[in-house]
């Protein structure tokens, strides 16, 4: 990872961020970090991992999956 050309190295992390900016219109100016953490966090805890819907994970959210595979294998 890291080397030039290689495809692989920012992907996740950029889709990420490009989601997290549209969602949360990251274009608000915080009055301070600690204001900008905390919309970050609630943003992140809230809507991208127990509301979001992913394709990839069959239209469920994150949250939804992981219950649904715990059932599944006998995880309680």
């Amino acid at each position: 990872m890291s080397r030039k050309g290689d495809c692989y190295d920012n992907a996740v992390v950029e889709s990420f961020f490009k989601t997290l900016k549209a969602e949360l219109g990251i274009q608000k100016r915080f009055r301070t970090r600690e204001e900008a953490r905390a919309a970050i966090f609630e943003y992140i805890e809230i809507v991208y991992n127990k509301k979001r819907l992913y394709s990839t994970l069959g239209y469920l959210s994150s949250e939804q999956f992981e219950m649904k595979n715990k059932f599944i294998s006998g995880v309680h």
